[in-house]
């Protein structure tokens, strides 16, 4: 592991004064995927900016749609979040289960959410739901935001500061996990929001994705039932040591059954 700078800074705007100043900087938050990463040589940034002591970037409040949580906070503390259990109580199911007890005290939301890893779980929500990432430079939405493999529309020197979640009427998450990585093989997030339904897919393919047809059958009629005959197209889906594409096609209509039922138990 060759070595690097590391910085620690106090503010969002010294962060990303930081990030810019730097061509091979890389952004730490909880450190799960990047540190194993440098560990394994895969990645080698000149410079490390620690955004711990960043204030203001964590915590969990209600902003009159929904919530509004800090991109510092951690999946533990999501999980646990009272307001996360009484707005949107399956994204803090969903923060429950990721990983062990290990990941979950030390990986964060916006750590994950911009590393857009193909198989995590918070990418399926945030698109699910329809929510805006919230930047130091701008606000994006969720459609616009996840662009392909480790993917996003972050440009040089933008960080993520918070994620704004709207209420849904209901919603459901089911994952097909790996046993030891507890990574979703293929994970989907169903959500009935005020203006229709939206399915999101994770696990499945190389980044997160909508599907329309299943998002029209439940707008129709929301019941597992409805779905229970749609094919998802093997094309281009992950095919490896785990799953073929094929099995992962299999999967994404079981998983968005399983996740229509849980959004009914809540609704």
């Amino acid at each position: 592991m060759r070595s690097f700078a590391y910085h620690q800074p106090g503010s969002v705007s010294e962060a990303a004064a930081l990030l810019s100043a730097t061509a091979e900087s890389r952004p730490i938050a909880g450190g799960i995927t990047l540190l194993p990463t440098i560990k394994q040589r895969l990645a080698a940034p000149e410079a490390l900016i620690d955004l711990s002591k960043v204030p203001n970037m964590a915590g969990v409040s209600e902003d009159g749609s929904g919530l509004t949580i800090g991109a510092m906070t951690r999946h533990a503390d999501v999980a646990k979040s009272p307001l996360a259990q009484a707005l949107i109580p399956t994204l803090a199911a969903l923060a429950a289960d990721i990983g062990d007890p290990a990941v979950r005290n030390r990986g964060t939301l916006g750590g994950s959410v911009a590393n857009n890893d193909p198989a995590a779980d918070y990418p399926a929500a945030v698109l699910g739901l329809g929510a805006t990432i919230v930047t130091n430079e701008r606000e994006i939405a969720a459609d616009k935001f996840f662009v392909g493999l480790f993917e996003t529309a972050l440009g040089p020197g933008e960080i993520i500061t918070a994620i704004r979640f709207p209420a849904p009427l209901a919603a459901g998450y089911a994952k097909f996990k790996a046993p030891a990585s507890r990574y979703a093989l293929v994970g989907v997030f169903v959500a009935r929001m005020k203006d229709g339904i939206q399915v999101a897919v994770t696990g499945a393919g190389p980044g997160v994705f909508r599907v329309a047809s299943m998002e029209e059958a439940l707008a129709k009629r929301f019941d597992p039932a409805a779905i229970a005959a749609i094919r998802i197209d093997a094309e281009g889906l992950n095919s490896d040591m785990h799953a073929e594409a094929a099995y992962r096609a299999h999967l994404v209509t079981i998983m968005a059954k399983r996740a229509v039922a849980i959004a009914l138990e809540s609704a």
